[in-house]
């Protein structure tokens, strides 16, 4: 990655390119902070548009592009290529009358590292075929030329629209590797433009997905290249007319002839033959190049399902017990076999990170084989628990049969079982017995239903605590899952769509107008923002449950960058990057930081405006400067995205407390507010602020989002997915 203060290697935002009529990039925001950033899509998404626009030969209707911090947009394709960036156009698009040397002389600087003579030792081939005219060369050698052609001008970013586009296989390895050289050697961010799945996934930690002009969302490599569903629902690939039927996919494969065969993929550690200088394989890399194997029929019997750990019985999901074996074995061993009483289709799952044989139903290899580094977790304790706890929680991601889950653990134990719990949704059983759960279980929790139980005593052996403490966890979870297989699908729901909406004890009468006017089309959630509000509703829409947020009260923000104790954190709001979701929000409580009993406020707070809400509640009066800032890092988040957005501005006041003659009536601090999320917000048609001038809890300013609502967000429209239906 290149070197730089502070400003991304590229920044687009709220970018807009229209062919006549046709509106090709629809508010584009896109970021590469440095290294390589994939972007796919299919054909006629806008991916060729994006590029062109970035180096200056399609001019944008609006928005911005940045290049290191420099504006890019106005200026002419040959000062943006002097800039330092430099562009691989889809077509190769050479000269056939000139030779492979005479290209690369003609472009050669003699400035930087990259020279023909350092080409001609990363591509072979065009050292062979130097004297070979571009016509004469075949489609991967045209490749090889296009690429070195833009690296002799030495850049600082490298733009490559789609790469591999009709190349043979063997060649699409070649460019692959060598883009993956590329990005290790760190001479340069790259932007690569592709189709291919696998290669995205295989030079890039992270892809963009381009649907319908626009970033529909930023995604982990690793699951996209794992999830074939996820492909196909959002790319259109990654399903064959083989592959429909689901025992197609399985590793067991039941043949016409009634045997069962075995695959496994063979991993080669090496996969291309090594020399003294070459740099060891990456796990993508390893992976991307496995085989599977097929062994010899094994005869099938209706009686083979029995010794099979992986077979579902007919009755309900799965109750996974898991946790580190090699520590924790007999304890959790307890646990399962209390559930295993119950009925319950019980699986262990081994979530250690130090090598060993292991006894669970899902041992510790093949959970670790679903996270970025494989199966390998290296040997420094923190960094494999990470890894570890990564890998669950991607491997429980993609699983759609679990009926609940419980983990005992310490600190590290609790670090490696709750992410993977927080990704099921809301109502799934989750028990977590921790050693920690006496103190703040917020970080584990966060906006989840993890029902933590205090181990009392340290996790060590089977004694008369543990014994009890274990036992009412087990007995906890068998009667939720038991209770919830009892109770039918939709047993309590509503068919009605699902509003979630954000409160606070100064905002409640704008929420209670809301409420009031909108119980008849939706059902409204309503969560507290005290820190673990905001993320709860943003867990639920995460998991499909609320289709549409109000978030009339983002408080937590103003905690989070003011010092308040209910503060939210960075990924406040990330969400609705992740998912098109129609969001109205407000500058609700922004006017407010909360702290606990006075004695608790810092020092350094000492001559700010103060109200005692009670004698353990002291909040304190955001300042110019702090509404500034946090109008410039909301206004960064709405760029972002994917929905409709409408934020609203209340002229009126804030809360309860930011009116006339109340002590929290600041207007020259709303207006910093205001101000900022004006020179901030990336407005298009879908993406606005709107100025009201009421207060925040007057009936006209609940009227007015009401209005907007209905424009965005028509309940006939809405995808009503319920809690029960994400299971």
């Amino acid at each position: 990655m290149t070197d730089r203060n502070s400003a991304p290697a590229l920044d687009v935002r709220g970018l807009n390119v229209f062919y006549g009529a046709s509106h090709a990039l629809q508010g584009v925001d896109l970021t590469l902070p440095g290294g390589v950033l994939s972007v796919v899509g299919r054909n006629g998404m806008g991916k060729t548009t994006l590029c062109k626009t970035i180096m200056g030969l399609i001019p944008a209707r609006t928005g911005s592009i940045n290049f290191d911090g420099t504006p890019l947009l106005g200026r002419d394709p040959g000062a943006i290529a002097r800039m330092g960036i430099a562009y691989v156009p889809q077509g190769r698009r050479l000269w056939p009358s000139l030779t492979v040397d005479e290209h690369l002389k003609m472009l050669a600087s003699g400035k930087g590292s990259w020279t023909p003579e350092r080409i001609y030792d990363v591509f072979p081939r065009l050292a062979e075929r130097k004297q070979n005219g571009g016509g004469q060369l075949s489609g991967g050698e045209q490749q090889m030329l296009a690429i070195a052609r833009a690296l002799l001008s030495n850049p600082r970013l490298l733009i490559m629209d789609e790469p591999t586009e009709g190349l043979a296989p063997v060649i699409v390895d070649q460019v692959t590797e060598m883009l993956i050289s590329l990005a290790a050697q760190g001479e340069m961010d790259i932007l690569v433009i592709e189709q291919n799945i696998g290669v995205a996934t295989s030079v890039s930690d992270t892809v963009a997905i381009m649907l319908n002009g626009r970033i529909n969302r930023l995604i982990d490599a690793t699951r996209l290249s794992t999830d074939i569903d996820l492909q196909q629902s959002l790319l259109g690939v990654g399903r064959h007319a083989h592959d429909d039927d689901e025992e197609a996919l399985s590793p067991d494969t039941i043949e016409a002839d009634g045997a069962s065969r075995k695959s496994r993929f063979v991993y080669m550690s090496n996969p291309a033959v090594p020399t003294r200088w070459s740099r060891p394989a990456s796990v993508a890399e390893i992976m991307r190049k496995s085989r599977p194997v097929t062994a010899e029929p094994v005869p099938h019997s209706p009686d083979a399902s029995l010794i099979r750990p992986h077979a579902l019985p007919s009755r309900g999901g799965l109750v996974l017990v898991a946790g580190t074996m090699d520590t924790k074995a007999r304890e959790l061993t307890f646990i399962r076999d209390i559930l295993r009483k119950q009925g319950l289709n019980v699986r262990t799952v081994d979530l250690s990170t130090r090598e060993g044989f292991s006894a669970a139903d899902f041992p510790a290899h093949e959970i670790a084989a679903s996270g970025r580094r494989g199966r390998g977790m290296g040997t420094d304790r923190g960094q494999s628990v990470a890894a570890m706890s990564e890998a669950f929680r991607n491997w429980i991601s993609r699983r759609n049969d679990i009926a609940g889950i419980i983990s005992a653990g310490g600190s590290g134990g609790t670090a490696l079982a709750t992410p993977a719990m927080r990704e099921l949704p809301v109502g799934v059983p989750k028990v977590m017995i921790s050693t920690v759960a006496a103190g703040d279980v917020g970080p584990y929790v966060s906006g989840s239903d993890i029902t933590m139980i205090n181990a009392v005593a340290d996790i060590q052996g089977l004694n008369r605590i543990t014994r009890q403490v274990l036992a009412n966890g087990a007995n906890a979870l068998g009667g939720m899952v038991r209770d919830r297989e009892r109770e039918p699908d939709n047993a309590g729901f509503s068919d009605k769509p699902v509003l979630g909406l954000t409160m606070f004890g100064i905002t409640t009468p704008c929420v209670t107008h809301l409420t009031e006017a909108l119980d008849a089309s939706y059902e409204c959630l309503v969560f507290h923002a005290t820190g673990s509000g905001g993320r709860s509703m943003e867990a639920l829409a995460e998991h499909g449950i609320i289709g549409t947020i109000l978030d009339i009260t983002t408080t937590e923000i103003a905690d989070m960058i003011a010092g308040g104790v209910l503060a939210a954190d960075e990924s406040r709001l990330d969400v609705l990057t992740q998912r098109r979701l129609p969001y109205l929000g407000s500058c609700g409580a922004l006017d407010t930081v909360n702290f606990g009993a006075p004695e608790t406020v810092p020092e350094r707070f000492s001559g700010r405006v103060f109200y005692q809400h009670n004698p353990q509640v002291t909040l304190m009066r955001s300042t110019a400067e702090e509404c500034r800032e946090m109008g410039l890092w909301i206004g960064n988040k709405l760029n972002q995205m994917q929905g409709p957005v409408r934020f609203f501005l209340p002229e009126g006041g804030l809360s309860a407390l930011d009116a006339p003659g109340q002590p929290f009536h600041d207007p020259v601090a709303n207006e910093a507010l205001f101000q900022a999320l004006e020179e901030a917000v990336h407005e298009t048609s879908e993406r606005l602020l709107v100025r009201v001038p009421h207060h925040i809890n007057s009936a006209a300013f609940a009227k007015e989002v009401t209005r907007q609502l209905e424009t965005i967000a028509k309940p006939d429209r809405q995808e009503r997915r319920l809690a029960h239906a994400t299971v």
